[in-house]
């Protein structure tokens, strides 16, 4: 299992109509990941002010993120990912570990820590407790993945129907909440560990689709939680 990830993030917000030309036009290009189709379950972390999310708007040169994430709604004895997913001059890295679902609880209930890679552990056990994180919200998304056939590590997901909930904050309390988007919007991420392919590129410009900034757990906390100003 590969606990360690660094790696260029670029994304997109597209309309119904650009996901269908995009995907009608790269579609010899992917294929299916494995895990094509699921759904994406996070807990994400803070403090009582939500300071590693304000400072994550504030685009600063470094900023980071940690969050509890499943794919599909889990039981107690699924495998879960506790992460940190950093930032550095637009460099994403991340670090997790594999663990039970009921492991997570003895570890944020009773200080049992798992046994897993120590290291990355000792980094997450830090950021909990130096921050003194708790859960603040559960956001999910409808994704489908894809790798370009020709490079394992050029990657797209899009995701779809994101949802969020200020409670019931465990993974395994199911999927439901809040939509953030009223229409059908995807949020299109290209993932890469060098260079984006020539044909990629080619074609996001005859499509006229150009990259955004755009945080899911950024952009609801503003329209749920925070002044609203970030887009």
């Amino acid at each position: 299992m590969i606990e360690t990830f660094r790696r260029t993030e670029k994304k997109f917000i597209l309309t119904e109509e650009q996901y269908k030309k995009l995907l009608d036009k790269i579609r010899d290009r992917i294929y299916k990941d494995p895990y094509y189709k699921s759904t994406i379950c996070n807990i994400y972390f803070d403090t009582d002010n939500y300071d590693l999310i304000i400072n994550s708007i504030e685009k600063p040169i470094y900023k980071e993120k940690v969050r509890l994430r499943s794919y599909n709604v889990p039981t107690l004895n699924d495998e879960v990912f506790l992460e940190i997913k950093k930032k550095y001059k637009g460099v994403v890295g991340k670090r997790r570990i594999t663990l039970k679902l009921k492991d997570f609880y003895n570890y944020i209930e009773k200080g049992i820590i798992p046994n897993c890679n120590s290291q990355i552990m000792n980094e997450i056990d830090y950021c909990f407790k130096n921050y003194k994180l708790k859960p603040v919200m559960f956001l999910a998304y409808d994704r489908l993945s894809y790798y370009d056939k020709d490079d394992k590590n050029f990657r797209i997901t899009i995701d779809q129907n994101i949802r969020s909930r200020e409670n019931n904050l465990k993974l395994e309390k199911g999927d439901k909440g809040d939509l953030y988007f009223k229409d059908n919007v995807y949020i299109m991420e290209a993932k890469a560990l060098n260079s984006y392919p020539l044909w990629f590129i080619k074609t996001l410009s005859e499509l006229k689709i150009y990259s955004t900034s755009f945080s899911k757990y950024g952009n609801i906390y503003s329209k749920k939680i925070g002044d609203g100003n970030y887009v």
